[in-house]
């Protein structure tokens, strides 16, 4: 009786353990999550080495390509917009405009000079323009508009040789106390301010040119533009040839085109204003004919 009661104390010992203890394939994962969980990202990482790989180069030429890191924050935006443009064959309207070049080339550096302008760049659409007048010669609303981007130019490239000037003063203060007259020279030259003088020149002397160079080019085209202009538009043609002519300092082509424009304008309201800066600034008289009778 004893070694029975023994037995079956062990019997349910054994059983009782076997409960509490489950089995393999009833153990949950130790984390109480997926047991394959570890078993994904190994083989992910194994099997897809090559998708991080591709990932980690595309991300270095990008930053090395972009600038990034170089100084060069300002265009990133932009360079941004072109790389992912190229990479993806983005349809803008610069690439559509280039395309219509080869089948229609008059339809597609106009189209091109604007999509240019919309962008910002004027130097591409005042090249684009010019490509387009080589063709259609007697445009000349065409003409207008690049005599217009010209001068948009020329303004840009005054404004920033307006900075250049100011920052040379601010590099080099010496040059502002310097005396004049008979002491002029007398306390020698600073060699810190003659060399912030000359690297400011080397910068603001092309700028200078480009300015000078760009409103010429305005009068001229502008002068195109009036010479192919419809009879309606001649008056105004003619105004704009003299606005541009006395910006750029031309006195002679500005009071020529000024009294073109009140002979064909004699009741215009600007006439008393006209008057008075061709006799004050440009030296001549702004008068109709037959109003000097």
């Amino acid at each position: 009786m004893a070694r029975a009661a023994v037995k079956a104390k062990q019997a349910q010992r054994a059983q009782a353990q076997a409960v509490a203890k489950p089995s393999r394939k009833q153990r949950k994962h130790a984390s109480g999550g997926n047991p394959n969980q570890d078993l994904f990202f190994s083989r992910l990482r194994r099997k897809q080495k090559w998708v991080f790989l591709a990932l980690a180069i595309v991300f270095a030429v990008s930053f090395t390509a972009l600038g990034v890191g170089s100084g060069n924050g300002n265009d990133l935006e932009q360079s941004l917009i072109n790389f992912f443009e190229g990479w993806f064959g983005g349809s803008d309207a610069v690439s559509q405009a280039q395309g219509e070049i080869k089948t229609d080339p008059a339809k597609g550096y106009k189209d091109l000079a604007n999509a240019y302008v919309k962008k910002g760049d004027l130097p591409s659409a005042i090249s684009a323009l010019k490509s387009y007048l080589a063709i259609k010669k007697h445009d000349s609303t065409a003409w207008t508009q690049l005599a217009s981007d010209e001068e948009q130019q020329a303004g840009t490239s005054y404004q920033q040789y307006l900075q250049v000037q100011q920052t040379a003063q601010l590099e080099s203060p010496g040059s502002i106390l310097q005396p004049t007259g008979s002491l002029a020279g007398a306390l020698g030259t600073n060699p810190v301010d003659d060399y912030y003088s000359q690297q400011n020149s080397q910068v603001s002397g092309p700028l200078y040119q480009q300015v000078v160079t760009g409103y010429n080019a305005a009068v001229s085209d502008f002068e195109k533009a009036a010479k192919y202009a419809k009879p309606a538009d001649l008056p105004e043609a003619e105004y704009l040839v003299a606005r541009a002519a006395q910006t750029a300092g031309n006195t002679k082509v500005a009071l020529k085109a000024y009294q073109r424009y009140v002979e064909l304008v004699p009741n215009s309201p600007q006439l008393p204003q006209i008057e008075a800066l061709c006799k004050q600034q440009l030296g001549g008289s702004c008068t109709p004919k037959h109003k000097k009778k």
